[in-house]
C-alpha cells in the first residue's frame, strides 16, 4: 500500500492525473472552437443578425463561401454573462467546473438552461473565460418572433462577447459537429493511409537495402575466401621460388657429376679410363690412367668448356705395364679463379 502522503508530482504535474492531462490536450486539439486543426476544418457558418446575413468560419468573419449551416445572433438582452477567472488546474476538467459554475448562477430551471463559453486569455496561474447563459424558451420565443423558425436543432444560436462570438449549446450546433467530425476522420483517413504508404516505402526500401546488404556480404564472403586462396598460393609459391633459388645455389655449388662424367667419356678413347673423378663448383679432379696421359691433357685443354688443365702430379709410368698414371685439375669455364 502507497502512503497517502505519497509525493506524485513531477515538474509540478500531478502524475495521478497525467491521463487526464492527456485527453483534454487532445480534445482542446481537436475539437475546442479556436483550435488550428478546427479552424482549417470546420464548416462554414451564416449567421443571420437584424443588420443581415454574414457568413462567418472558425468564429471569424469572411467573404461569401458557401455555408451548409445556419445561426442566429441572440441580442444582449437574451444573455447572461459572467466573466470567470479560474485556475489553470481546473482546465481538465473544464467541462464539469463550468457545468456547476452554471448550476449555481442560472436563474433558469435546468431544464430551460443553455449556455456556453470562450476562452478570453490566460496567464501562468489562472484561466479568463466569458461564459453565457441563456433561456430556452425566451431564446427560440425570440428566434420564433424574428426569424420564423420553431426547430430548436434548425439552427445554432450565437453570442456576441467582447467582439467573439460563443456558441450556445442545445439548438443545432450538432449538424456542424457532424460535418465537422465527418472532415476529421476523412482527413485522418487519409493522413493514416499516407503514413502508411511511407511505411511500405520505407520498408520496401529497407527491405531491399537488407536484400542488397545481403548480397554484398555474400560478394564479400566469396571475395575473403578468394583472397585467403590467393594468400596461401602467394606464400606457396613463396616458399617454391625460395626453394628453386636453394637449388640453383646447390647447382652453382654442385654441378651435375653425369654431364661431365658424360663429357669426359666422349672426350677419351677406350685407351683411357677413370679411375676417381670428383666435381665441384670450380673443378674437376680428375685421376686415371691412360696409354698417352700427355695427349689426354693436351685434348682436355682445347675444350671450350674448361678455362684450364694442370697436372696436380707429375704423369708416371705404371712399371711392367704401356699405361701412364695422370692426375688433373680441371678448371671450369665461369669459375676459373
Amino acid at each position: 500500500m502507497f502512503e497517502s502522503g505519497q509525493n506524485w508530482e513531477l515538474f509540478g504535474y500531478d502524475m495521478r492525473h497525467v491521463g487526464r492531462h492527456f485527453l483534454s490536450a487532445w480534445r482542446e486539439l481537436l475539437w475546442a472552437y479556436d483550435s488550428p486543426v478546427r479552424s482549417r476544418l470546420d464548416e462554414a457558418v451564416s449567421l443571420r443578425t437584424p443588420q443581415g446575413e454574414h457568413i462567418y468560419h472558425a468564429g471569424r468573419a469572411v467573404a461569401d463561401i458557401p455555408a451548409a449551416c445556419k445561426a442566429v445572433l441572440l441580442p444582449e438582452e437574451e444573455v447572461l454573462v459572467r466573466r470567470l477567472r479560474l485556475p489553470l488546474a481546473v482546465e481538465t476538467d473544464l467541462e464539469s467546473a463550468l457545468a456547476l459554475e452554471v448550476s449555481a448562477n442560472s436563474p433558469f430551471s435546468a431544464e430551460d438552461t443553455g449556455y456556453g463559453w470562450v476562452i478570453a486569455g490566460r496567464d501562468e496561474h489562472m484561466l479568463q473565460l466569458n461564459l453565457v447563459i441563456v433561456s430556452l424558451s425566451s431564446a427560440m420565443a425570440y428566434i420564433g418572433q424574428h426569424y420564423q423558425s420553431h426547430d430548436a436543432h434548425a439552427q445554432e444560436a450565437w453570442v456576441e462577447v467582447d467582439g467573439r462570438m460563443v456558441v450556445v449549446r442545445g439548438f443545432g450546433e450538432a449538424e456542424r459537429e457532424r460535418y465537422y467530425r465527418r472532415r476529421l476522420i476523412r482527413v485522418g483517413s487519409m493522413l493514416a493511409i499516407a503514413a502508411l504508404l511511407v511505411l511500405v516505402t520505407v520498408s520496401a526500401g529497407a527491405g531491399f537495402k537488407k536484400l542488397e546488404l545481403g548480397r554484398l556480404e555474400s560478394i564479400a564472403s566469396v571475395t575473403q575466401r578468394e583472397a585467403a586462396d590467393a594468400s596461401r598460393l602467394r606464400s606457396a609459391l613463396g616458399v617454391a621460388n625460395e626453394t628453386i633459388s636453394a637449388v640453383n645455389e646447390i647447382s652453382v655449388l654442385y654441378p651435375d657429376a653425369h654431364s661431365e662424367l658424360a663429357r669426359l667419356t666422349a672426350l677419351v678413347d677406350d685407351t683411357a679410363y677413370v679411375e676417381r673423378l670428383a666435381i665441384s663448383a670450380e673443378e674437376i679432379d680428375l685421376r686415371g690412367r691412360a696409354a698417352d696421359a700427355a695427349a689426354i691433357m693436351e685434348l682436355l685443354t682445347e675444350q671450350p668448356d674448361y678455362a684450364g688443365v694442370s697436372a696436380a702430379s707429375p704423369i708416371r709410368k705404371i712399371p711392367g705395364t704401356n699405361v701412364e698414371q695422370f692426375h688433373l685439375k680441371i678448371q671450369l669455364r665461369g669459375n676459373a679463379p
